[in-house]
């Protein structure tokens, strides 16, 4: 089946085929997925912008109730579109049924949010006169998304662009567009034409149109830092919003009077599931000298027990890598990791396995410092490297030394040092004896530094970049 581009309400055929490959079966095409060029990116364009009248004024009791239709058949449908998702990813099938899940409720969340629209009535400084706050649509939304949460940012991205009134034209990552597209059908089904556009491609070609378009109010973007500061440099240019999520080096300090098993368990759920392929990965473990080697210890006796295999496959823990490119510079860095001094620990072989796939053992290294690439750069896959410190100021220091600000972790029984380190962590999002990845859909979700820019994503906190403020003064004459 060819799965074609959605523009103004119709399935439309690309200027090219691309084919959507299961990493765990290289030999199984989960499908293949039109490719759209400029011109039809501008006619995605075109039809959100005519059907963004519209879809503002509808009445938000009637837009909540199509995104909360949207989001119960997402969740009606979880079972199916999570095994999509975990065959174009390779995400384990709980992992990929969890993200669908996720996804659901996001919509249903939003559905409620198009009542809470609010604004507020102050007293001027002037005798008389009336002013009134409120927020208003932004217009036609550019949503850009990756491959690594193909059902669920997509749907955080989407959700609250329609809630609060906009029309959108979405581009999902050109490696995994198959749960994207599985929620546009849905989408299509249920709200007017154009309101919501889908033009899948590649990120050069589709992704660079919908930014450099002036027809576009606002671009919110989830990649690579690279190319979130060439989307921020157009966006620039082109007086557009934009809203950038983009990479994280996070740090999950263990200290020395940590619980050992709910040290190893953060560490392992947050390097290693969903085999490392997130942003909020804990990709730097910054372990205090007491407690160091009996930590090493047993993250190894429990990384050996790890299952790597087919993401559909009953008991697999890690599925594989997404794809050849990303598996390369997994193994790259590793050799990396190496040649700069640090001691594999453990794992790090390219597996082979029943099914042809791009299965990697999980890598710990030892005897790292921060200096070392493998302590800079995000790796964004199961490669994670221990770094010695003496107590918790130095870790603290340590954790906060990196140009990224995602998500920053600390395993601690003491809550002294859980309460300086939630107030002195540099990172958006902090957690205190849970994985650094792993996050709730209703609250804000974002970095500081080169992690984030713009205003937060997910829970209430979305309408900041969705709307737009207007004062309004009244003279009642």
């Amino acid at each position: 089946m060819l799965h074609k581009n959605l523009i103004g309400g119709e399935w439309v055929e690309g200027v090219a085929v691309t084919r959507n490959v299961n990493p765990s079966n290289t030999d199984d095409v989960v499908g293949e997925y039109a490719q759209a060029d400029r011109a039809q990116v501008e006619a995605a364009i075109a039809e959100a912008r005519a059907a963004f009248a519209g879809w503002a004024a509808t009445p938000v009791e009637t837009r909540a109730d199509m995104l909360d239709a949207v989001g119960n058949e997402i969740l009606a449908r979880k079972d199916e579109l999570g095994r999509l998702l975990s065959r174009e990813e390779g995400k384990t099938l709980p992992e990929g049924v969890g993200e669908v899940v996720r996804a659901g409720r996001i919509f249903k969340f939003f559905a409620a949010e198009c009542l809470r629209l609010v604004g507020e009535t102050v007293p001027s400084t002037r005798p008389g006169i009336q002013v009134e706050i409120t927020r208003e649509p932004l217009g036609v939304v550019g949503l850009i998304t990756p491959w690594n949460f193909p059902a669920a940012i997509p749907a955080w991205k989407t959700a609250p662009a329609l809630a609060y009134g906009n029309t959108v034209v979405l581009k999902p990552a050109d490696l995994c567009p198959g749960s994207a597209w599985a929620i546009c059908e849905i989408l299509a089904r249920t709200l007017p034409k154009g309101v919501v556009n889908l033009v899948m491609g590649r990120g050069s070609v589709v992704g660079e149109a919908i930014v450099a378009s002036p027809h576009v109010d606002a671009v919110s973007f989830t990649g690579s830092v690279e190319v979130g500061r060439h989307v921020a440099e157009v966006c620039a240019r082109t007086m557009k919003k934009c809203q950038l999520e983009m990479g994280g080096k996070n740090p999950l300090v263990v200290l020395d009077d940590a619980d050992l098993p709910t040290a190893v368990h953060c560490a392992i759920q947050g390097a290693f599931y969903q085999t490392g392929q997130r942003c909020t990965a804990s990709s730097r473990l910054v372990v205090t000298e007491k407690i160091h080697d009996r930590f090493v210890s047993a993250m190894v006796e429990a990384m050996v027990k790890l299952v790597v295999d087919d993401a559909l496959k009953p008991g697999t823990q890690i599925g594989p890598v997404v794809d050849q490119r990303q598996l390369d510079q997994d193994l790259m860095y590793i050799e990396i990791a190496k040649q700069e001094g640090g001691k594999l620990a453990c794992g790090g072989e390219r597996l082979t396995r029943a099914t042809p796939g791009f299965y990697l053992e999980p890598a710990l290294f030892t005897d790292t410092t921060p200096e070392m690439r493998i302590n800079r750069e995000e790796v964004f896959g199961p490669v994670a490297s221990v770094i010695r410190v003496k107590d918790y100021d130095e870790a603290l220091a340590v954790a906060n030394d990196t140009p990224y600000g995602l998500s920053s972790g600390i395993c601690t029984t003491s809550l002294k040092y859980a309460q300086h380190f939630k107030r002195h962590a540099q990172a958006g999002l902090v957690m205190v004896n849970l994985p650094t990845a792993g996050v709730d859909y209703h609250v804000p979700f974002g970095g500081r530094k080169g992690s984030s820019y713009g205003p937060r994503e997910q829970g209430r906190y979305a309408v900041e970049f969705y709307t737009t403020v207007k004062t309004a003064y009244t003279l009642p004459v």
